[in-house]
């Protein structure tokens, strides 16, 4: 005799199957058998992150900033970008954004305030990210990862890299959009 799946609500949709087909250190995927919110068979692919993604905008007492130049495997080209990295899922995103920075740039920050969170790729995964702007910089060595080898720091004046973000000549979203809501609690007095 076969079992009946009683199927699992998510909001509106029901869940009738979940299989992990890959996991790494870093993201698990799963394929699921799902009924749609209109009462069809559907499917869903799932990337679940393992870590949080975080970003920082560091900002100098003469209003420069720094932008790291990486290669980006997946994408195959380099990207311009704020200095970003990951923090685990049970650690404070403030320490996370810490450590980045540092790793990164050299750079220890004694004001720190955070501007956002947000969904990086919301229709097939669940990447949080955290965008922090970082002052009062106390300059240091870069203490690079092995994935960061052929990584590039560039300081200019903030304006010039938001204007990057809004010429396309970033395209990283968690870099566009903290660059530009930092630009909109500048110019209203907020930050």
């Amino acid at each position: 005799m076969s079992e009946k799946k009683i199927p699992e609500q998510v909001g509106p949709w029901q869940r009738v199957s979940t299989r992990q087909v890959y996991e790494n250190p870093w993201v698990s995927v799963t394929h699921e058998e799902v009924i749609t919110p209109a009462g069809t068979d559907g499917i869903y692919g799932v990337i679940h992150f393992k870590t949080r993604a975080i970003g920082i905008i560091p900002i100098d007492a003469d209003g420069y900033t720094w932008l790291v130049r990486q290669f980006r495997y997946t994408l195959n080209q380099h990207l311009w970008e704020i200095p970003m990295g990951g923090g685990k899922l049970h650690d404070e995103p403030l320490a996370a954004a810490q450590r980045e920075l540092q790793e990164e740039t050299g750079f220890i920050a004694n004001d720190w305030r955070e501007i956002m969170r947000l969904h990086i790729s919301k229709s097939v995964t669940d990447e949080e990210g955290v965008v922090f702007v970082a002052r009062e910089l106390t300059a240091g060595a870069a203490q690079l990862e092995h994935s960061e080898a052929d990584l590039e720091v560039l300081r200019l004046p903030l304006t010039e890299a938001i204007q990057w973000a809004l010429d396309g000549k970033i395209t990283d979203v968690i870099s566009c959009a903290g660059l530009l809501k930092l630009h909109v609690l500048m110019q209203t007095g907020a930050l």
